[in-house]
């Protein structure tokens, strides 16, 4: 196996055995990357003078003083600060644009040791409009989704182990899906956006990409990810399990790939002994992704009003329409979206405690053809305003099936 194939984990045990330097290891993941970047594109900014630079000054740091990431490889997706990079949210208004301050996500990643190897693609400003140039790894003429494009595509690719991106509406778990990797958008706030351009202060989420669950674990304990309450019994056993199957109001959406892939992950828990029950939720959470709807809009007024007046211009119609309030979508109704949201959050929480976990669809369907859109998120808007954690899991062993998330 060569060094740019291992996950996270994997790299942490061959660098503190001493099998791997530091060093070795970036360089292995910059051939991948010259190797590649021509057929997916994944990044907005890569200095490999900078991450051999980096490489060298944690092969250097004595085992004993190491942190729990020391020397692994991080993608960061463009809308994150990085006080040694550039962060121009694929915004011709930020072209070169070099905030000289780190994200509160960044500290905690230097502060483990992290190696931050560059800045991954996303849509203009981590929004709903066209795609960046980066493709799907899997596939060149499909979109790798969005708007965390460029870290999915990346971990998907094997050109990095971990990536950093957000979600408003599906940017983590949607991508996810298209690229065949795990990620993970945790709870509402659980993860400081401190540093992130904020599109929505209600719904923005920073998330992970990996390529195994050990992975994800692993970044958990590093951003101090908990459950209120220890977890009801340790020797977790799917047999025996019950999760809930939640198809939602936006199932007349699903494609054939999702209709599939929804069938074969209850097949597997049930062929492996757990009991999936499939629930309808009450009527009232058909509310959610209007208000969701209504919440993005909203919110985009306020976020995108420095821009629009410096440069409109240079801003997407899509983003000007939001400050322009080109939906006609009067205070109350806002207000109203974010009480009926609220209201909703403690109901789906007491559904959501009677089951280990809810299967419910990730996409649409498999990756739409062509880089112009980013693919729906209309399976994903409804979770994300709920404030839930969602983790899309490769329940389905195929990349010709779209993959389904779980609500832990």
């Amino acid at each position: 196996m060569e060094p740019y194939q291992l996950t996270a984990t994997q790299a942490l045990s061959k660098f503190q055995d001493g099998s791997l330097s530091i060093e070795e290891y970036a360089r292995s993941l910059l051939s991948r990357i010259e190797k590649r970047d021509a057929a997916v594109e994944a990044w907005a900014y890569l200095n490999p003078g900078y991450v051999i630079q980096q490489a060298k000054q944690l092969d250097a740091v004595p085992l004993e003083k190491r942190g729990p990431l020391h020397g692994v490889a991080v993608a960061v997706k463009d809308v994150i600060y990085t006080k040694d990079m550039p962060t121009q949210h694929n915004s011709p208004i930020y072209e070169g644009d070099e905030p000289k301050v780190d994200a509160a996500a960044i500290i905690t990643l230097r502060h483990a040791g992290a190696l931050l190897l560059g800045k991954t693609t996303t849509t203009e400003f981590a929004s709903t409009t066209a795609g960046p140039k980066t493709r799907n790894p899997h596939d060149s003429g499909r979109t790798p989704g969005g708007s965390s494009s460029g870290s999915a595509a990346a971990v998907g690719d094997f050109q990095v182990p971990v990536g950093l991106g957000t979600q408003t509406g599906g940017s983590t778990i949607r991508p996810g899906s298209f690229n065949g990797v795990y990620s993970f958008k945790p709870t509402w706030n659980s993860v400081s956006r401190e540093g992130l351009k904020i599109y929505s202060l209600i719904l923005d989420t920073i998330g992970f990409f990996t390529r195994s669950v050990e992975d994800l674990q692993l970044l958990s304990d590093v951003f101090a990810l908990e459950d209120d309450l220890p977890p009801r019994n340790n020797d977790f056993s799917i047999k025996g399990a019950k999760f809930a199957l939640v198809k939602t109001v936006v199932w007349p959406q699903a494609g054939p790939g999702t209709v599939a892939a929804l069938e074969a992950g209850a097949k597997l828990l049930r062929d492996q002994g757990a009991e999936v029950d499939e629930i309808e939720l009450p009527p009232e959470f058909d509310n959610m992704p209007e208000w969701h709807r209504i919440v993005l809009h909203s919110d985009g007024r306020p976020t995108f009003l420095p821009e629009y007046r410096i440069a409109k211009d240079k801003l997407s119609p899509f983003l000007a329409d939001h400050v322009e309030n080109g939906c006609k979508i009067p205070r109350a109704a806002q207000l109203e979206a974010f009480d009926g949201i609220a209201a909703l959050r403690p109901k789906i929480d007491e559904i959501a405690s009677k089951y280990a976990a809810i299967l419910t669809p990730s996409v649409v369907d498999e990756a739409p053809a062509g880089t112009e859109s980013t693919g729906s998120p209309a399976f994903n808007s409804m979770w994300t305003v709920s404030s839930l954690s969602l983790v899309d899991v490769r329940a389905i062993l195929t990349v010709k099936l779209p993959r389904l998330f779980i609500l832990p």
